[in-house]
């Protein structure tokens, strides 16, 4: 007749859909309680289900002769057990320092990487561990006290597939990838305290694992220090905890519905590992949970060792994506950065640009004339600068020109040989209203907030080597319609044809040439 704990068992796998007739099952055993009690209750369950059942063991060399002597105790038990069994040892501290990780974090990565290896070995479908009730308890108040999101606070769940994990592979360069497995939990439901009744109501001999006491882990201070304070005011804040978990998960799932239908209507761009580039005005209309959750799926898409985001981070980003000046960054882990472009966050790499939006930009650091009156098309653009001459001209129209990609200027104060030009080390400028005063073109840029990758590419019309007009930003001085005025030059940028070549989409790095046809349009300093 089935104990207590089977019935616990079966209940769960039943629930979760943890298991199907003739799995191949992957047991992780390291010879403590919880996996002994795992083995011993799928070997029950072994007829009724007809499980192919796999004993592994990975012996992490950290603590010397104990640790050999476990792998050598689960080695014998398999064998009595009539069981399959692989022993495998890593070198996990060794690992950890290479990588420069935690040893839990490394020792967890190396471990699932093992486990998964075994199962592609034999064809396994799923892989049990034997996490339990208070393992989740313990869980979901470390991801509370680490500032996790709601995936955090979920703790474990009883069936996931290996690939949600933010694992590598293997800490090493060229393994294969991992099979497509899934990780489940048939204790998780189930507290300690019964485990620890079952293994011994069945003469259960299970090893002893000293750095369980080592209280520099944290979650063994969890265990022995913060728990046990915690029910001194709750004496069942495990439950209370589990049961938390259970409620989060729930309303997780409907989040998730819900972030991937925002992820398709603010998205523009994903480009590979190195950035997503979601639509500024369509993410701010985003409710403020489906902002975070967008920016931790990006996270996690660009990142996939990434475990958890914490609040501080993703609030911080949020705040800088909702009233951050264009060319503001928030930080996030492992090397990541929000960037505030124009009509554009860009999550990616911290060098990684915000996407150059389709506005008159030159490619060049030639001169190009310009013909007055005539058309001068930009190369490798979309755009032409059209320059006319204007006998007649509406002084309302002037005065009053929305378009910053139109100029009106005094025709004969622009006489002489025009030319479009980049940027270049040491440009002044006197602007309109500064009474000739000349100041750094570097800090005009500065103060515009203009992005410092797109600077070089800004159109500057000069006259000779004066500057007249930084395109779409500033007149300069002396050339302003006055009084004296005989004939206006309308001077404007209009896009009339696709570009032969198409515009690079960002700007492009050294020896890198990546470009994308018709990019949207776009402010540049909106």
């Amino acid at each position: 007749m089935p104990t207590s704990l089977l019935r616990k068992v079966q209940r769960t796998i039943e629930k979760y859909d943890l298991l199907a007739s003739g799995d191949g099952v992957v047991v992780g055993v390291s010879g403590g309680p919880d996996s002994l009690c795992l083995l011993h209750a799928l070997l029950s369950l072994h007829n009724p289900l007809r499980l192919r059942l796999h004993v592994a063991h990975l012996n992490h060399s950290t603590r010397g002769a104990e640790a050999d002597a476990d792998a050598e105790f689960v080695s014998a038990l398999a064998t009595e057990w009539g069981l399959p069994v692989t022993v495998e040892k890593r070198d996990v501290p060794a690992l950890a320092q290479a990588h420069h990780m935690a040893f839990e974090e490394t020792a967890r990565r190396v471990r699932y990487e093992f486990l998964a290896r075994v199962a592609g070995d034999i064809g396994a479908d799923k892989i049990a561990v034997g996490h339990n009730a208070d393992d989740q308890a313990e869980t979901i108040l470390m991801h509370f006290l680490r500032g996790a999101g709601l995936a955090g606070l979920r703790g474990m769940l009883p069936l996931t597939p290996l690939s949600d994990y933010r694992l590598i592979a293997e800490l090493s360069l060229g393994s294969p990838p991992l099979p497509a497995v899934a990780l489940i939990r048939p204790l998780l439901e189930v507290p300690r305290a019964d485990i620890e009744t079952y293994c011994a109501d069945h003469g259960l001999s299970p090893r002893f694992d000293r750095s369980n006491l080592d209280t520099t882990y944290f979650r063994n201070r969890l265990r022995h220090e913060l728990l046990p304070t915690l029910e001194t005011y709750n004496p069942n804040v495990r439950a209370r905890l589990c049961h938390t978990a259970a409620v989060v998960a729930a309303d997780y799932e409907l989040l998730t519905q819900l972030r991937e239908q925002a992820w398709n209507r603010v998205v523009r761009e994903e480009r590979g590992t190195t950035a997503i580039v979601f639509d500024r005005a369509a993410w701010r209309a985003l409710a403020v949970a489906l902002q975070r959750a967008t920016l931790r799926q990006a996270a996690y898409r660009l990142r996939r060792s990434l475990r958890d985001v914490d609040f501080v981070h993703v609030e911080n980003a949020r705040r800088v994506g909702l009233s951050g000046e264009t060319g503001a960054q928030a930080t996030l882990p492992m090397g990541l950065a929000l960037t505030v472009g124009y009509d554009t966050l860009t999550v990616g790499d911290q060098g990684e640009a915000a996407p150059l939006p389709n506005e008159p930009l030159l490619w060049s650091a030639e001169r190009l004339p310009v013909q007055m009156p005539g058309t001068t098309p930009l190369p490798q653009s979309e755009w032409t600068l059209r320059a006319e001459v204007l006998e007649d001209w509406d002084t309302h129209e002037v005065t009053t020109n929305p378009d910053r990609w139109t100029a009106y200027c005094d025709a004969d104060a622009l006489a002489g040989p025009l030319a479009l030009r980049p940027r270049r080390v040491g440009d002044r400028f006197r602007p309109q209203g500064m009474e000739g005063h000349s100041i750094k073109l570097s800090a005009l840029m500065t103060n515009l907030k203009i992005p410092r990758p797109w600077r070089d590419h800004v159109p500057l019309l000069a006259k000779g080597d004066q500057i007249v007009w930084v395109c779409g930003q500033r007149m300069g001085h002396g050339v302003a319609i006055g009084p004296e005025t005989q004939r206006v030059a309308r001077l404007q940028f209009v896009r009339c044809r696709k570009s032969a070549t198409p515009v690079p989409d960002h700007p492009p790095r050294r020896g890198s040439h990546g470009q994308r046809p018709d990019p949207e349009p776009g402010g540049l300093a909106r």
